[in-house]
């Protein structure tokens, strides 16, 4: 059954195409009659329709577009039906009038198509092989992009352009003189001549960029120059952001000199605020010149079709650390054995690999612990006011068609129903992103969950927050959106971000941060503490709403991980068909939880456990399976990262110098991590063996 809102959108679409058809017979048959009124109707509202739907509905006219009814097809008939009326419209003369007409109209066209290869001219010369961001990249001569209506918005550029053609034309029908005809065309031509003459500038030298050669050897020059060290290799999709941006403070204050390398330019905007240089590299072949830069390591927090492109680099070590653990399948992709080295959060991730048989070595499975989770607060006992606060993040369907993957479909509803049952509850509802993405059943029970919580609110009542909570949350958010969103014109294209995004002010990172942190505080401070809310935002992120709530529901998925750092009670819905025994032995991180039945029926123990300690029987079981999914807290997570990142780039530097003795001909000697135990004779062949050969 289709969800609310898509029937009557669809409605409205289906509306606006009967209506321009309708349009268009009307057009017709007021210029054949000819009915005079009719024909000036039919013409303003067709022309008036067409520019409405090019702004609001896009992606409808590209369906036209596809049976060959495209925008210069419309607008040539619509013109064709303009002047078939003038021919039957009695005082007008057709050789002295309207062939004058009809020959502008042409040259109107004409610059039209001229104006239209102009644009591809010049979106050619203002492509390189690459986009950068938080580098001068001044050296390349970019320069401001023109007009999006001269050269990317073709559709638009016509309609607008032939609305004094249409006007002059209608003011033709009505007084029969053709003047006006003349005056409206002569203007659209002088716009369409004059702006094809306007975008042609920038084919000039003064606006060109630098060529491909060009811009490749500056992007070598900038890599020798800076020379980076350690880097977060990144590709996928718009809603894959979140994947590499948990990892962006982390890279940040590792040793070295970071970079990041993204492959999809879109993805060069999704990345959020950060000091470090990103460049985007699309092509392959131009990916290649990283092997000849100083770069040693590359940090994966997601697997891609692309990733196996950079794995081709045998000078660069690469290491898996995902965006997140769980007990589920993801978090043992047979991938991962391309890389040099696995890093894990702890031993729970370590065994995870081992019992999955998928070929990754023990040996090269780091346990680094989740430096990210820094800001989580620890457990402070039971909650201290009248409301119990419930975050309930449930993760997505998956590929796979699990029912065990998310809680939504099955029990999403029932465990919802349960908590806000409870007048002493207060519900923090946070879906993954990608919620619906997959089965259209999981985005109809999301829908059906934030609709059962907006009514619940509506049902309560409590002090509010006065004016100067609102009024601070908009002062914070002015102050991170300064900080956090690049102002572009609408016409900006990626050379014009490119120049506007370059080396950024120092200090920007931290004071970033800082914002975060006092916008997340005044956001919660704005809404009344009895208030439910659904949180479908990146922000606040899922590490502020952790801090908010007395106790987790959730799915197995690595926001169950993330949550044990602060030891606080959690529960995990288990819809995957298993008992519960089955269900704790096959998922570990569930070890230490209260586990849900589709039915919630446990909602209610589990808040009197959290309500009254005394009641709780896990939490020693917490704190040990904290250790046992994250690993020690001493050293530090953050120190034991950056010391795995060094020590793979030693690892890099020593391949390096094997091969460059390989070179000169003086005699390779392994490193420890090449001899095996085992061998009772050096063979020299397996020597020098590279642990990416065949990668």
């Amino acid at each position: 059954m289709p969800s609310a809102g898509i029937v009557p959108r669809r409605a409205v679409q289906l509306t606006a195409l009967f209506a321009m058809m309708v349009a268009f017979t009307a057009q017709l048959l007021g210029a054949l009659l000819p009915v005079i009124p009719l024909f000036i109707a039919a013409s303003v509202v067709n022309l008036g329709l067409d520019l409405v739907l090019q702004h609001k509905q896009p992606g409808l006219l590209a369906v036209l577009g596809r049976i060959r009814f495209d925008v210069t097809v419309r607008q040539l008939l619509r013109d064709m039906l303009i002047l078939v009326g003038l021919l039957h419209i009695d005082g007008i003369n057709p050789l002295e009038e309207q062939a004058p007409l009809t020959i502008t109209l042409l040259l109107f066209y004409g610059t039209h198509f001229v104006c239209q290869a102009v644009a591809v001219l010049v979106r050619r010369t203002r492509s390189l092989p690459f986009v950068t961001r938080n580098i001068d990249a001044s050296a390349l001569r970019l320069c401001d992009a023109p007009p999006r209506i001269l050269s990317r918005q073709t559709g638009r550029r016509l309609l607008r352009f032939s609305v004094p053609t249409t006007t002059g034309m209608m003011l033709t029908a009505i007084t029969t003189d053709a003047f006006w005809g003349g005056i409206g065309l002569a203007v659209s031509l002088a716009l369409s001549a004059g702006g094809t003459l306007y975008l042609g500038t920038w084919l000039l030298p003064k606006k060109r960029v630098a060529g491909e050669k060009q811009a490749l050897e500056w992007l070598d020059n900038w890599l020798t120059e800076y020379r980076p060290t350690v880097g977060m290799y990144f590709s996928g999709g718009a809603s894959s952001a979140y994947q590499a941006n948990m990892w962006l403070s982390t890279l940040a204050d590792l040793d070295g000199n970071p970079i990041i390398v993204l492959r999809e330019r879109f993805m060069v905007q999704k990345i959020e605020a950060t000091d470090i240089p990103i460049v985007c590299i699309p092509k392959v072949a131009n990916l290649m010149r990283l092997e000849h830069s100083a770069l040693k390591v590359l940090l994966h927090p997601a697997n891609s079709g692309k990733t196996s492109q950079i794995l081709r680099i045998p000078s660069i070590k690469h290491a898996f650390i995902n965006h997140g653990e769980s007990d589920k399948l993801s978090s043992c992709n047979p991938y991962a054995k391309a890389y040099d080295e696995v890093w894990v959060a702890g031993p729970a991730a370590r065994d995870r690999y081992q019992l999955a048989d998928i070929g990754v070595e023990d040996k090269d499975v780091i346990e680094v612990g989740r430096p990210q989770l820094a800001p989580i607060r620890p457990y402070s006992g039971a909650p201290a006011g009248r409301l119990t606060t419930v975050l309930y993040a449930p993760t997505w369907e998956g590929w796979d068609g699990n029912p065990g993957n998310t809680s939504v479909i099955l029990a999403g509803e029932n465990i919802v129903r349960e908590l806000l049952a409870d007048e002493n509850v207060r519900l923090l509802y946070k879906p993954h992103p990608m919620t619906g993405s997959v089965d259209p059943r999981a985005g109809a029970a999301n829908t059906r969950i934030q609709a059962m919580i907006t009514e619940a609110n509506a049902r309560r009542s409590g002090e509010q927050p006065g004016p100067e909570a609102a009024a601070e949350l908009t002062r914070r958010s002015d102050e991170l959106n300064a900080l956090t969103t690049s102002a572009f014109r609408k016409s900006a294209d990626e050379l014009e971000r490119m120049r506007l995004q370059g080396t950024p002010e120092e200090g920007r990172a931290a004071a970033v941060a800082s914002a975060v942190t006092a916008w997340e505080e005044a956001y919660w401070k704005s809404f009344p503490e009895w208030e439910h809310r659904i949180v479908t935002t990146a922000r606040p992120g899922i590490f502020s709403c952790f801090n908010q709530a007395d106790v987790l529901i959730s799915d197995v998925s690595s926001v169950v991980s993330d949550y044990l750092t602060s030891e606080k009670p959690y529960a995990v819905a288990n819809t995957s068909g298993m008992t519960e025994d089955d269900f704790r032995v096959n998922f570990p991180t569930v070890r230490a939880a209260t586990i849900l039945t589709p039915d919630a029926a446990q909602v209610a123990g589990l808040l009197d456990a959290v309500r009254k300690p005394e009641l709780d029987t896990l939490a020693g079981e917490r704190a040990e399976l904290k250790e046992h999914l994250l690993g020690p807290s001493d050293p530090p997570s953050s120190v034991r990262f950056n010391q795995a990142a060094l020590a793979l780039g030693t690892k890099a530097d020593e391949r390096r110098i094997r091969m460059e003795n390989r070179l000169a001909g003086i005699p390779g000697q392994r490193s420890q991590e090449d001899v095996d135990p085992a061998e009772t004779a050096e063979d020299p062949a397996n020597g020098t063996t590279d642990a990416t050969a065949g990668v």
